[in-house]
């Protein structure tokens, strides 16, 4: 992750969450808004609200992949043999079979391979048990088996003889079978690596499965790249169904990819490389994440996250490193061949089908380009002895081979201009809320020329967060009404972390929080969803003055819907504090312009800590209503500790320049 790596948690005196006491006696404060309908701000970029997505919390592998098989090619125990197979276990005993790694495998950078030396037999003096011995994999603390449901497995085997090999889906604890399917292959054929495929269609469910290979046949023979995928893959592209759709309901604008601190290593060796995240999975060598300390097969390879991006509607924003970890560094006299690989890796997004990486990105399936046009140079390495040097190694090779592409800083220019050339800067955050919710105003007086922010890491943290609270997401709900009203000087914006799988906090909070079959949102996954109508609207010029004890902030916006072609006005404030606010809410706008209330959308709870949870996943989420405009002047009344939004249609048009919003499938949160 990003920011993750170097936070200073922002705790004590300025937290204000110690204040909501249950049963204190609320006052009522008051507020007034006066939103100009005729006086048009600055349009809002079309990008500016997106997500990045980092291999953290097992985000994709055991995540957003849907790869059920857990070290499928059997590498991370290392490269040297004998090896540790985890999370792969026997089925059997000892006395029946015998489980070892060799590097006798057929795939030359995954030269690990799997022995089984059988000891028992259908008959004679020692049979196999009841079901046969092999291996068994639980996958991701359990694979998700769903009834009627198709699962296609592939192995690559060899053996000394004939095989007969039963491959299941099972219960836990192996006793109940959900699906199988046999293996059968003459000793010719099973004497070099041969590929085998089945389909499994599960006969009932288990979300805490396993997948197994055994057999009752005496002799020895060899697996290795064995995959477990689930056939109702987005578009069959690879990516969870219910994760996936989670992302949709975003909206994003952009991705950012693949970290963070994934993209680093905690040193080089470690680091993401992208040219061994593509081709065919089998050939893919995998690597160790010594920053986040797990082991990914790297089936969500550089491939799949542009094609993640595109799926989404959104553009890639790629993370390349630039020579330096957080333990070791490149000089910048011997870093040409990193700026190689970024050249190469835009080759392989942008480049022509005859070119020899646009021409393996054709072979893998996209004979199209993707629309690759922004490039982080690093990740948090600004300060770091080499990277302005390296930074501007990139740059050079970046405006001269592709001047098109946006080029994005790791320096911090919102107080301090920069001393070298970008389009973009990197700004990442991560505080108590109240200090988030105070930083609304960061960039109200950030130079409006110059590179505009990039605020892709941005985060409540600490014991104002837990795993994922309603007071963290009203001091980000603020920090993003304070971006969007200064998105003038501000470009994009993404929440971090997106994933996290609950068997593997590595960092709290996070947005989507799952397990193998279940998934829900926390409040910051919810409060997202208020600005996914802010990207390419019009911000519309508003005033708000408010009693000395509120703790208010707001902003309007106007947008058009694609879907029933209406024009609106969306008006979002946050109540922070304890208290009741009165407010009176003014829309000016032309006489020959109607204003209709259309919805009004709440997200609060009881308490300022509740959180959602396997157990009640909807319990902070928000409750929308109908709202009616009462005259030029309505007055609501604004509950404690909230974060709210006003949908308001013009019924005719007016002369204001409104963005068309890409809505999706809905028109309002």
């Amino acid at each position: 992750m990003g920011g993750y790596c170097l936070l200073i948690f922002l705790l004590g005196a300025c937290t204000l969450y110690s204040s909501y006491g249950v049963g204190k006696i609320k006052q009522t404060e008051t507020a007034t808004l006066v939103v100009d309908a005729n006086a048009a701000g600055p349009a809002i970029p079309d990008k500016l609200f997106g997500i990045f997505f980092e291999e953290i919390n097992h985000a994709g592998s055991g995540g957003l992949w849907a790869e059920l098989v857990d070290n499928r090619g059997f590498e991370a125990g290392g490269h040297h043999t004998p090896s540790n197979i985890k999370p792969w276990s026997i089925v059997g005993d000892e006395s029946n079979i015998v489980l070892s790694t060799d590097l006798s495998s057929c795939f030359e950078r995954n030269k690990v391979a799997l022995r089984m030396d059988v000891l028992c037999d259908n008959d004679g003096a020692k049979s196999c048990p009841s079901g046969g011995v092999g291996v068994y994999n639980p996958g991701f603390w359990g694979m998700n088996i769903e009834q009627g449901k198709s699962y296609k497995v592939v192995f690559y085997v060899r053996s000394t003889d004939s095989i007969n090999i039963d491959v299941s889906l099972t219960s836990s604890n192996g006793g109940l079978v959900l699906a199988t399917s046999n293996v059968i292959a003459d000793a010719a054929k099973a004497a070099n690596w041969t590929r085998m495929e089945v389909m499994l269609e599960a006969k009932s469910s288990d979300p805490n499965s396993r997948l197994q290979l055994t057999t009752i046949k005496k002799g020895v023979l060899w697996i290795d790249q064995v995959s477990a995928m689930p056939t109702d893959t987005y578009k069959g592209h690879g990516f969870r169904k219910d994760l996936f759709e989670k992302l949709v309901d975003l909206e994003p604008r952009f991705v950012r990819f693949p970290g963070g601190c994934f993209v680093e290593g905690e040193w080089l060796r470690n680091a993401f490389r992208w040219k061994e995240t593509v081709g065919p999975w089998e050939d893919r060598p995998g690597h160790f994440g010594d920053v986040w300390m797990y082991w990914t097969d790297d089936g969500l390879g550089y491939y799949e996250f542009l094609q993640l991006s595109e799926d989404l509607g959104a553009s890639p924003v790629w993370v390349i490193n630039n020579g330096i970890s957080h333990q070791d560094e490149v000089e910048t006299s011997m870093v040409t061949p990193f700026v190689q690989e970024m050249l190469d890796s835009i080759e392989f997004a942008r480049g022509d089908n005859s070119s020899q990486w646009g021409s393996l990105r054709a072979a893998m399936g996209h004979p199209e380009p993707f629309e690759l046009k922004y490039i982080a140079i690093g990740n948090e390495d600004c300060g770091k002895p080499y990277y302005q040097g390296n930074y501007l190694k990139f740059y050079d090779a970046l405006r001269n081979a592709y001047p098109d592409i946006q080029v994005i800083s790791n320096c911090d220019a919102s107080s301090t201009p920069l001393n070298h050339p970008a389009d973009l800067y990197d700004f990442h955050i991560y505080t108590s809320a109240a200090d988030m919710f105070s930083k609304s105003n960061k960039f109200d007086k950030t130079r409006r020329n110059g590179p505009k922010a990039f605020v892709s890491e941005y985060a409540v943290t600490g014991k104002d967060a837990g795993t994922g609270s309603l007071l963290a997401a009203l001091g980000e709900a603020a920090f993003l009404i304070g971006i969007e009203k200064n998105s003038d000087a501000v470009e994009m914006a993404s929440y971090a972390p997106l994933f996290v799988n609950t068997h593997d906090r590595r960092w709290n909070p996070d947005a989507i929080v799952y397990d193998s079959s279940r998934v829900y949102g926390t409040p910051s996954y919810w409060m997202q969803q208020y600005f996914t109508k802010s990207s390419g609207a019009t911000l519309l010029n508003s005033a708000l003055q408010a009693s000395s004890k509120a703790a208010v902030v707001a902003s309007a916006i106007s947008w058009k819907n694609a879907t029933d072609n209406k024009n609106y006005i969306t008006i979002k404030i946050v109540n922070f504090g304890n208290n009741y606010v009165n407010l009176k809410l003014s829309i000016g706008a032309e006489n020959s312009v109607q204003l209709v209330g259309s919805k009004k959308t709440v997200l609060t709870s009881t308490n300022v800590m509740d959180e959602n949870s396997f157990q009640i996943p909807n319990k902070v989420i928000p409750s929308s209503s109908r709202f009616t405009l009462t005259g030029k002047e309505t007055n609501i009344m604004l509950q404690p500790i909230s974060f709210t939004s006003f949908d308001v249609i013009q019924e005719q048009p007016s002369h204001l320049l409104l963005k068309e919003a890409d809505s999706g499938l809905k028109s309002s949160i």
